[in-house]
């Protein structure tokens, strides 16, 4: 027996071939904007050693100092250059963010696969997903946090927890509707293992969901993380975060008001460009748009 191919539902491959890539860029703009701010921002946060300075750097003569030549954003209450914590800042955000979208897209997706196909085992994970997303993640983090202590791999951990249900609802959601197409089937009838069913053929038309709801928990994260650490329960106080800063100076706004607004604006922008490369790849993956184009 012949086994079928998959049908090809999203961006076609030679629209994503580098010499396309202007032609993409003018009909999904979002694409390019959302993802060139996000590597500027990821290329300032990796190079922040070479131009920003130490962060951790105290001088009680220079606290609370407005824009100079020397410090670019004024000093806090500390004396510490407000320019210098704002960049280091960007790594811990980033870390937190990046890492906790891998690691929950890809539990969410091992999970929502077995769901989705596995009709035996998936009311008993999706209920077991329905309970975790019940969960508050600043709740979790401050519990985890109560027996480990702060740190980043602590953040990581509880927003993943957090976040992998609804990537495994979306996953699944996507099986659900694949597995019954007639190449699966065809595939299935025609002796074909199932990892190599699942592989083939499943596989590849999660991706690009999963590509749109792991920019979506990226920008969760990075929000929670800034909340958390406003709080105090993220990131320790004496590592830069946008969230600690904007913290610690909340008292001091109007005397330096940059000490607040300068990782408040950071962190909005990072949230826009993430968000705005997850409607770009929505678009970009969705098939009626790609017929309208």
């Amino acid at each position: 027996m012949t086994i079928l191919s998959a049908p090809v539902e999203s961006v076609p491959a030679e629209r994503l071939r580098i010499s396309n890539l202007p032609r993409l860029a003018r009909r999904h703009p979002l694409v390019l904007v959302g993802g060139g701010l996000l590597m500027l921002l990821i290329v300032l946060a990796l190079t922040a050693p070479l131009y920003a300075g130490d962060p951790l750097n105290l001088d009680p003569f220079k606290r609370l100092q407005p824009i100079s030549a020397e410090q670019w954003f004024g000093s806090d209450n500390l004396g510490r250059d407000v320019f210098a914590r704002t960049v280091f800042g960007a790594q811990i955000s980033l870390i937190v963010g990046l890492t906790s979208a891998v690691c929950a897209a890809s539990a969410g997706l091992l999970i929502g696969i077995i769901a989705g196909y596995n009709r035996g085992f998936d009311n008993v994970i999706m209920r077991v997903m329905d309970g975790l997303m019940s969960i508050p993640s600043v709740l979790l983090a401050i519990a985890l946090v109560s027996l480990t202590g702060p740190g980043i791999g602590i953040l990581i951990v509880a927003i993943s927890i957090v976040e992998t249900p609804s990537v495994a609802r979306v996953v699944r959601s996507v099986v659900l509707s694949v597995r019954e197409r007639p190449y699966v089937e065809a595939a299935v009838c025609g002796g074909a293992r199932q990892y190599k069913v699942l592989w083939r053929h499943i596989l590849p038309s999660t991706i690009p969901p999963l590509m749109v709801q792991t920019a979506t928990v990226c920008a969760s994260a990075i929000l929670i993380e800034a909340g958390l650490s406003f709080l105090g329960v993220g990131v320790p106080p004496e590592i830069p975060s946008w969230g600690n800063m904007i913290s610690s100076s909340r008292l001091y706004l109007a005397i330096a008001p940059l000490t607040v607004f300068a990782p408040g604006i950071c962190l909005a922008v990072t949230i826009f460009a993430v968000n705005l490369l997850g409607d770009g790849l929505r678009d970009l993956f969705d098939p009626r748009s790609n017929r309208r184009r």
